[in-house]
């Protein structure tokens, strides 16, 4: 399936992920390169075609400039024209990837991708095409691992000695109480992968929120990552065992040198001695010696991640809308309740009130 529009100066082809070919998958590396951005692994065109594979409204826009690609731009397509990043809610990096210095106007090339509207919430910063059209801006907290897991550690007792001091204390109070302490760093363990979603979804209903791993197409794009072997977009699936036993486990996203924590979760069985934060130090080690420069903590608040985080990246929701019938049924089905979503957000006692009320929905939901 093959698309052609015009943009002023460029030629659009519209394909669905797996028609990529070879060298468009090379030149949207190297643009990604050229452009300077990090490497996330969820702007890899491998992501993109995983989840082409599991959503069949994905696509992507070729921009091509006398015949050879200069940027491409993956989404999903719904409705009335209404499209979302591709992977939108679990997708912690988006945007288009575009040759450095090429010009467009956001509502020309969503015209040429017949969409009414593109909504996003991980825009990556530098996305000049789309950051106009954003709502909010977001801090997503990054571990800086470049110098070594040792210089990060001496950074972090300087910040907080209490935090690592009492989360070494926990493993080992683990290991005495429980049973010998056992880190993987990139496990083959698909027993652990269906604990830890099975640990998520409980987590998610308890807090009243959304049960991604109830999601079929979420569940089935985990299993397809977990067997990727691109060095720049792969799963890894790491677990901290106790006696044998997996008591907290995380699967993330890869590149050569960005880890994206993506799906953590633990035992609550074993909370006493926070098995996740043991878990996380253990994998910030490990993959400062694997080569990983940035661990990318994703955006949203939560106080394990301003105690481990070294600086915050800027990340940005909202939508492009044109002024057509779709784009009108997107403001009206999604703006509403995203403007609500940010009043609470942006007031701390409103925030608490709701967070709790989620989480006594979730109670008397799981009774």
């Amino acid at each position: 399936m093959t698309q052609e529009a015009d943009l002023p100066g460029k030629r659009v082809l519209v394909l669905r992920p797996d028609e990529l070919s070879p060298n468009d998958q090379k030149m949207w590396r190297e643009i990604r390169t050229e452009s300077g951005a990090p490497a996330n692994p969820f702007l890899d065109p491998a992501f993109t075609t995983a989840v082409g594979r599991v959503r069949p409204g994905a696509r992507v826009a070729v921009l091509q400039d006398d015949g050879s690609p200069v940027g491409f731009f993956p989404y999903e397509r719904g409705p009335l024209g209404q499209g979302r990043a591709i992977g939108l809610g679990v997708s912690d990096s988006q945007g288009a990837v575009l040759r450095p210095g090429i010009r467009l106007d956001a509502r020309r090339l969503l015209r040429s991708c017949a969409l009414s509207s593109w909504e996003f919430d991980n825009l990556e910063a530098g996305q000049g095409l789309f950051v106009p059209h954003a709502a909010e801006e977001l801090a997503s907290p990054v571990v800086d691992l470049a110098e070594g897991f040792e210089r990060y550690t001496r950074r972090l007792r300087a910040k907080s000695p209490s935090f690592l001091r009492q989360t070494l204390a926990k493993e080992r109070r683990l290991a005495r109480q429980v049973g010998e302490v056992r880190f993987v760093y990139d496990a083959d363990d698909p027993a652990a992968l269906r604990a830890l979603m099975g640990w998520k979804s409980a987590q998610y209903r308890r807090t009243g929120r959304r049960d991604r791993f109830a999601q079929d197409w979420i569940t089935r794009l985990v299993g397809l990552l977990c067997r990727s072997e691109e060095p720049e977009c792969r799963g890894v699936l790491s677990v901290l065992y106790a006696a044998d036993r997996p008591v907290a486990a995380h699967f993330g996203l890869r590149s050569r040198t960005v880890l994206s924590w993506w799906f953590p979760a633990y035992d609550r069985a074993y909370a006493k001695y926070s098995p996740g934060l043991v878990l996380q130090l253990r994998m910030l080690e490990a993959a400062a010696a694997d080569g990983v420069e940035t661990v990318d903590l994703g955006s949203g608040p939560a106080r394990y991640k301003e105690s481990l985080k070294t600086r915050d990246l800027r990340v940005y929701e909202g939508a492009v809308v044109r002024p057509v019938p779709g784009g009108a049924a997107h403001w009206l089905g999604r703006e509403p309740a995203r403007a609500a979503r940010r009043f609470v957000r942006n007031r701390p006692r409103l925030a608490g009130a709701a967070a709790r009320a989620l989480a006594e929905a979730g109670r008397l939901r799981g009774r």
